[in-house]
């Protein structure tokens, strides 16, 4: 079933309710956005675009984002969302690697890429763009549950960015699990796009058409605390996704202005690492608003959740290590721990997550290599490590490919950065490892000071919380952690700045 179906449904049932907004302004009714998305996708077969042919987005949040998604699904074609922030020769590498026939770019960005590509630019919106979705509608055309929908980039941060081909099949498993395990959506309710609807918050666009909601996109178009808090204040009941990087923000915002989240209905977090720290005071000031979601591009939003209820309890004897975990699988995956021989482990033994189930890629594109590397048996190996309690809740670790082994013992950086946030003077933590003629590898910390550290200091911390050995052997103070367009900690510029020296211990 074609995707795009859903919003044909929708615009039947509730055609008058406001679909799309702007800011406080409506730009269409679900009529009027299916209508419009309908006639994009009778241009596009018009320029020669065939079922199946890739259609990629470069450009930020805006509402015609959606109508290009939902356009592009009704011709049957792919959509290829293109992080907004990458280079014009990164967009054009993704460009040429999918195949796209097509790309929907934001004005400002087109100049740039049209030095680079040969791939036809229309500018999203522009006279081209406004011409297209004034026409007459096109149905919608069929396609198959393992019919391609959505060409998803990772991020690329240890080397080319592969495709992972995300489905018709997938999309539906992924949104039919978002009711269930994650959150309930009504008509009355709002999606709001704060984070790039080119990643996790365009993915829970379709069940939100499904079931007649609001789409709201900010006017800056993109993450301000303040502009939310004030968003959510007037058109509540709203409903976003955040990276953790995100939550902390806004919390940080809604103190500073006394403001306890007023129409904030739900915030679902993933995408990266939350502290227990900053998850405990987000609960505490804004009250149960809050649902985590484990998943990646190859089985998007759907490994595993924690509901509102488990993030907001402090009664069960084990709040703080489930509040610290990531939950138990959604409906649709089934979640297993194993070793490196692929042996399921048992129950507290922490190896590589693996995930199977109706929301996992059936592969990536054109690179069977590293598609037969990833899908072993069924399973998705994820990458990531972790374990299992005897209730199912999954604890992360760490990244594989972050684990320092010092001395042969495993280290997990994310343990050693809980502690470092729980000082009073650190803001945000980052802990790689280093060669070590000694040891093999060393543990470093890289950290945003609130206030002047001392090493002393930190070194006592780290000592009351960690075994002797886990402690971090040198320290660094640094403006800022470098990110991803997503909030993600990017380790490896941090272990580049190390190899290149370019980094002085500044803690003394």
């Amino acid at each position: 079933m074609n995707i795009a179906n859903w919003l044909v449904r929708s615009a039947q049932t509730r055609g008058t309710a406001p679909a799309l907004m702007a800011g406080a302004r409506e730009v269409a009714d679900y009529a009027g956005f299916a209508r419009s998305a309908g006639a994009l996708a009778g241009a596009l077969a018009a320029r020669g675009i065939a079922p199946g042919d890739r259609v990629a987005l470069l450009a930020g949040n805006r509402p015609e984002y959606l109508v290009a998604v939902f356009g592009i699904w009704t011709a049957g074609a792919v959509a290829v969302p293109v992080n907004a922030r990458l280079h014009p020769r990164e967009a054009a590498w993704i460009l040429s690697d999918s195949g796209a026939a097509l790309a929907l770019v934001a004005p400002d960005a087109a100049p740039d890429l049209a030095g680079v590509t040969e791939v036809p630019l229309m500018a999203l919106p522009g006279p081209d763009w406004a011409a297209a979705v004034a026409g007459p509608p096109a149905p919608v055309v069929p396609r198959g549950q393992g019919d391609l929908a959505w060409l998803f980039y990772t991020s690329g941060t240890t080397g080319r960015p592969k495709g992972v081909c995300i489905t018709h099949g997938m999309l539906a498993a992924m949104s039919l699990c978002y009711p269930v395990d994650v959150d309930p959506v009504g008509p009355q309710d709002a999606a709001l796009y704060a984070a790039p609807m080119s990643h996790g918050a365009g993915l829970y666009a379709p069940i939100h058409v499904r079931m007649g909601a609001r789409h709201l996109v900010p006017p800056s178009g993109g993450f301000d605390a303040a502009e939310v808090l004030d968003l959510a204040a007037s058109h509540g009941p709203v409903s976003m996704f955040l990276a953790p990087t995100m939550v902390r923000r806004l919390l940080e915002a809604a103190r500073a202005s006394g403001r306890r989240g007023e129409g904030l209905r739900t915030v679902v977090y993933g995408g990266g690492p939350m502290y227990l720290a900053d998850i405990t005071a987000a609960v505490d000031w804004f009250g149960p608003r809050f649902v985590q979601i484990y998943g990646q591009g190859e089985c998007p939003m759907a490994i595993t959740a924690l509901s509102r209820a488990e993030v907001a309890d402090r009664t069960h004897p084990d709040w703080r290590a489930r509040l610290g975990s990531v939950g138990r699988a959604q409906s649709l995956a089934e979640v297993a721990v194993i070793d490196d021989a692929g042996a399921p482990l048992p129950v507290g033994e922490a190896g590589e997550i693996v995930v199977r189930g109706a929301p996992v890629m059936p592969g990536y594109w054109r690179n069977p290599e590293a598609s037969a590397k990833t899908l072993c048996d069924g399973w998705l190996r994820t990458g990531d490590v972790g374990q299992l309690d005897g209730d199912g809740y999954l604890t992360l670790v760490d990244r594989s490919r972050d684990v320092i082994i010092s001395g042969g013992t495993n280290i997990y950086p994310r343990e050693v950065e809980e502690a470092l946030l729980e000082h009073p003077d650190v803001a945000e933590a980052a802990v790689i490892g280093r060669p070590s003629p000694e040891w093999g590898e060393e543990v470093v910390a890289f950290l945003v000071p609130r206030a002047a550290l001392r090493r002393a200091a930190l070194e006592a911390h780290c000592l009351e919380r960690m075994a002797r050995f886990k402690r971090p052997r040198a320290w660094y103070a640094v403006a800022s952690l470098p990110k991803n367009n997503y909030g993600k900690v990017l380790k490896t510029e941090l272990r580049a700045r190390l190899a290149a020296g370019t980094e002085q211990e500044d803690i003394a």
